[in-house]
């Protein structure tokens, strides 16, 4: 594990004698923002709306194709 020396105060910049910070040199100690910077939207539900309706009528006339095709009414095949 390495240790680095402590900095030498005559050499850092922003130190008033005696080893003090002059007011506004030190960053914050927390972000004066939190959160995001307006309000975010609900996102559409219509995409996955239309999505589920479609999956739904594909299997329902995959599932009829089926059951026709077994008891001979619909025989492509």
């Amino acid at each position: 594990m390495t240790s680095f020396p402590d900095p030498d105060p005559d050499k850092t910049p922003g130190l008033e004698p005696g080893g003090g910070v002059a007011p506004g040199d030190t960053p914050p100690g927390e972000a004066s923002t939190s959160g995001v910077s307006h309000p975010q939207g609900q996102p559409s539900r219509v995409g996955n709306l239309v999505t589920l309706v479609l999956i739904i009528l594909v299997t329902v006339a995959v599932l009829v194709f089926i059951v026709l095709h077994l008891i001979g009414w619909f025989d492509v095949l």
